[in-house]
């Protein structure tokens, strides 16, 4: 059974001076190594791949491309079971969500990371990454998940919820779909499918875009707060923005100048989706409209340039 490995960097291959985090540099170990020793189930045969080496708060979409198209070529293999990508955690929600969207893979395809350097004492990406090897090889997996501290999330709606922790990931009131531990992984939810957020046109899409100098739609995101008085929104539409994002207070709720401002907006022919900007639970306001239910902000930004990608 092969799992194929895609590194991409971030702090599971970073490195720091062993006494503290004095010197850390992201992604300055190549994955290859990262799998030196690493305790694998009989049977699994892995293959390792360095498509890039960032740290992952400089991630962008020409590497989602890169990723996506490897990915996508890896999982068309009758002989892999399944794909890992190890990943800074900064952006590994939004990555997960645009693989997600992109791809909708029959096959395993498990984004892990880590919260501690390579060179630290006690690190936890080994531990990561033997867990997201033995949830792609599982024939029973499906869907683009993210696991993390022995916990297996679906890409739609996880979030990184603590910047120091190692159990800095949560899956919203969706919860884990899974769980690793000593006795292998068990599933206790359902596989994500994409559904009304599958992008089938995303990858070439985008490629043509980034030929012709260009990226992603431009979607900005902005917060409702108090005090708000929408002079944001007013300059990005004299700007030229695409579509916005908004991450409401408490249920999806916007300041009622925000608020007369999204409406500009919207009479202006630019699409609103709004959010909700706590940071665990999904909004459940009393009129859904246009809001991102179980998206994080990023996640539901991403839905909404793929949406005017394919428009």
């Amino acid at each position: 059974m092969k799992v194929v490995v895609l590194g991409m960097g971030g702090t599971i291959a970073g490195v720091a001076d062993a006494s503290a985090l004095r010197g850390y540099r992201a992604g300055e170990v190549a994955v290859a190594r990262l799998l030196d020793g690493l305790d694998l189930a009989t049977g699994v045969e892995l293959v390792a791949e360095q498509v890039a080496q960032v740290d992952s708060k400089d991630m962008d979409e020409a590497l989602w491309l890169a990723l996506a198209l490897r990915a996508r070529h890896w999982l068309a293999q009758d002989a892999v079971a399944g794909v890992v990508v190890t990943h800074g955690t900064d952006t590994l929600e939004e990555t997960a969500f645009f693989l997600h969207a992109a791809l909708d893979p029959a096959k395993p395809l498990v984004l892990t990371g880590a919260m501690r350097p390579s060179t630290d004492a006690a690190p936890d990406g080994p531990g990561n990454l033997r867990d997201a090897v033995a949830v792609a090889a599982d024939p029973a997996a499906r869907g683009v998940l993210v696991v993390f501290a022995g916990q297996v999330f679906g890409a739609s709606g996880v979030r990184k919820v603590h910047p120091r922790d190692v159990d800095a990931f949560e899956g919203g009131d969706a919860g884990p779909v899974g769980r690793v531990g000593a006795g292998g992984f068990v599933a206790t939810g359902r596989w994500p499918r994409a559904g009304a957020e599958h992008a089938p046109w995303a990858l070439e899409a985008l490629a043509r875009r980034l030929d012709e100098g260009q990226g992603l739609p431009w979607v900005a995101w902005v917060a409702s707060h108090a005090g708000a008085t929408g002079d944001e929104v007013r300059a990005l539409l004299a700007a030229g923005v695409a579509g916005l994002v908004v991450a409401g207070t408490g249920n999806a709720m916007v300041h009622r100048r925000l608020e007369v401002a999204l409406e500009e907006a919207r009479a202006a022919g630019v699409p609103v989706v709004v959010g909700s900007r706590c940071g665990q639970g999904d909004a459940q306001p009393a009129e859904a409209g246009d809001r991102a239910l179980a998206l994080t902000p990023s996640q539901a930004r991403i839905a909404l340039q793929l949406r005017l990608l394919g428009a």
